[in-house]
């Protein structure tokens, strides 16, 4: 990859990667639709606004792999998450497929499957189940990427994060925990490992309490530094200041699960 495009530039991944990702690719564009506060001169941004196709088209131009963060990055409503994160989404694999680029890396969520229990464990293969309208967007994302991936030719892995930060915040982020630089790990298994074609991976580190089958990933080489049981200690006692959630204390999706539920069944051994 001689020629990389991050979206979502300013939000707290991209914000991480613009530390982490410069000297591993020779030039890098940040995008996002708002410039970034803190930006660098040797940084290179453009900004763009998803919904508009045109300007899509312009930061994708000359970008052979593009890292796709951009859009609503929490549970909103509806009229909120679908001009971003679904015709957004759109228009950046189109504006890709245009343009020539080679590869997209799109920032799927656990949230596509928050709605299993923890005491299931499971891969990629497994049905989606969204804990929200944010999940829904990443399912939708993932589906679009396969699309672009068996009908157009561009090699897509979509990577399921879990929950990416220095440490593991609490008992549910023990098993779903993504030390930033194993981020950076599966962006470049993604982006030039030879075999991708279309692949989903699961975005996380070393658990050994962990509900995700990540064998995919770790047939291309992936090999994760972080591991989450050494903050256990201090995740057991964030958790105990934290009010008891019977609907995301049971699901993997966390208290996305509990926004708004009205008729599902909170217990149910699925």
């Amino acid at each position: 990859m001689k020629k990389v495009l991050v979206t979502g530039a300013a939000g707290g991944i991209g914000t991480r990667l613009r530390k982490l990702l410069p000297g591993v690719y020779p030039s890098i564009r940040w995008s996002d639709v708002r410039d970034l506060p803190d930006r660098r001169n040797d940084e290179e941004f453009v900004p763009a606004d998803l919904t508009d196709m045109a300007a899509v088209e312009r930061v994708v131009e000359g970008c052979e792999g593009i890292v796709h963060l951009g859009g609503v990055s929490v549970e909103r409503p509806w009229e909120e998450i679908l001009p971003a994160n679904l015709i957004g989404c759109y228009h950046l694999f189109e504006a890709a497929r245009r343009k020539g680029a080679e590869r997209v890396v799109f920032a799927s969520s656990n949230h596509a499957i928050g709605f299993y229990p923890r005491t299931r464990r499971i891969g990629v293969d497994h049905m989606v189940r969204p804990d929200g309208y944010y999940g829904v967007s990443k399912a939708f994302g993932e589906a679009i990427g396969a699309l672009y991936a068996y009908k157009h030719g561009l090699r897509v892995t979509s990577l399921r994060i879990g929950n990416f930060g220095d440490v593991p915040l609490d008992v549910r982020r023990l098993s779903i925990w993504l030390k930033p630089e194993d981020l950076v790990q599966l962006l470049r298994i993604a982006l030039e490992h030879p075999d991708i074609r279309c692949e989903i991976f699961w975005g996380v580190s070393h658990s050994e309490r962990g509900w995700w089958d990540n064998a995919a990933a770790f047939r291309y080489g992936y090999r994760p530094s972080g591991r989450a049981e050494e903050f256990r200690e201090q995740a057991y006692a964030a958790q105990a200041e934290l009010p008891a959630d019977p609907v995301g204390d049971w699901y993997q999706g966390g208290q996305f699960c509990g926004m708004n539920f009205d008729r599902g069944v909170p217990d149910a051994k699925v």
